[in-house]
């Protein structure tokens, strides 16, 4: 049953790629300067691509980013009064604010399912995962340079029932035929969903082999704040292919990391017309606070005893063909709590168009 559901969403959102890759390919307007570039980035996550159906078991994300911008107040979304408050912010914490410093506005909207790992149980198991929904949008700041790329991101949702994770799982199983999860009535209670988080990229090393192969190495820092998670993080990514994109590399949905800048001046994106690359990567995060797993903030809830650090490493492939690209990682994530039997396994699709 899991791998229908996997075929289901698979050829899902390989079709919304076609339809976007069709779409693009059919315009011959779309601006070259990469400087002038809008960046759309549609997130597909589930753990079928490890042929289960639990814990972490889907997310999906859509995110949309302004072209590059000389200051965030040239940016006409962004009302007037936000912008002192905007600057205040990015003076107090380590944030690129060099004079060649280019940014970027990005907006963010998203779903996070979790559930326990016995789906047709409709008791209460005090010793598994809670069922959780996680409904949000968001606001990122992106600031960047050649080699170093700051996101700040505020995100506000709502954790429980109105986050209707019960209905957009039980929606596609009902469609699929396959059994509906049964123990919703458990998951946490209504919460307004709060998340500051602020990470920190860097192209530390690349070089260009036999004029051919590309190989670059980028690690990342971050910290989130609220509600929903404070953690903080570090890893790196290692990527070796022919024609790599000058971006900042791939992204799984996490805090600070749901948007990919688009390149800066010099890269090869538009000159050349496909590239391919595999990857590596890992991160460490320490968790202080999970809602997913502490319970409700304010409320008595379902909760577990959490693992304090979480270790991901993820293989992933992807594909570039101008300004299209799509990426595939497979993710194994370490456990998260006392009672998991074992770490997870979690397939991510990201479909990436510039124009």
């Amino acid at each position: 049953m899991p791998g229908k559901i996997f075929r289901f969403w698979v050829i899902r959102f390989l079709c919304i790629s076609i339809i976007f890759s069709v779409f693009f390919f059919s315009t011959n307007a779309w601006p070259k300067d990469p400087h002038e570039l809008q960046t759309v980035q549609i997130f597909f996550e589930n753990d079928l691509f490890g042929d289960t159906d639990k814990y972490y078991t889907n997310a999906v994300q859509i995110t949309w980013l302004s072209n590059d911008l000389k200051q965030y107040k040239d940016d006409p979304r962004l009302p007037e009064w936000s912008i002192p408050i905007i600057h205040s912010i990015i003076q107090t914490i380590p944030f690129s604010s060099e004079l060649k410093s280019i940014h970027n506005v990005g907006i963010l909207l998203g779903q996070q399912i979790y559930t326990p790992s016995d789906i047709q149980a409709t008791a209460l198991l005090k010793s598994e995962r809670p069922y959780a929904g996680f409904l949000y949008g968001g606001l990122a700041l992106h600031s960047k340079t050649n080699t170093i790329l700051d996101t700040l991101e505020i995100v506000l949702g709502v954790v429980g029932p109105a986050a209707k994770a019960e209905l957009a799982q039980n929606s596609v199983h009902e469609i699929r035929d396959i059994p509906t999860a049964k123990g919703w009535n458990n998951q946490l209670h209504n919460e307004p969903a709060v998340r500051f988080s602020w990470q920190r990229k860097w192209r530390v090393h690349s070089i260009a082999l036999f004029d051919i192969l590309d190989y670059d190495l980028i690690s990342h820092a971050g910290l989130a704040l609220g509600n929903v998670k404070t953690s903080g993080n570090a890893g790196g990514e290692i990527r070796f292919g022919y024609n790599i994109p000058k971006d900042f590399g791939s992204d799984v949905i996490r805090a600070g990391a749901g948007v990919t800048a688009p390149v800066n001046s010099g890269s090869q994106q538009g000159q050349t017309p496909w590239g391919m690359h595999v990857f590596a990567s890992s991160q460490v995060e320490g968790v202080i606070h999970d809602i997913f797993l502490d319970g409700n903030t304010w409320e008595k809830s379902h909760s577990v005893d959490k693992k304090n650090i979480v270790t991901d490493l993820s293989l992933g492939l992807a594909f570039n063909i101008d300004m299209f690209k799509i990426t595939y990682r497979h993710l194994f994530r370490t456990k998260q709590f006392d009672n998991q039997k074992q770490g997870q396994m979690i397939g991510s699709l990201t479909l990436t168009l510039s124009f």
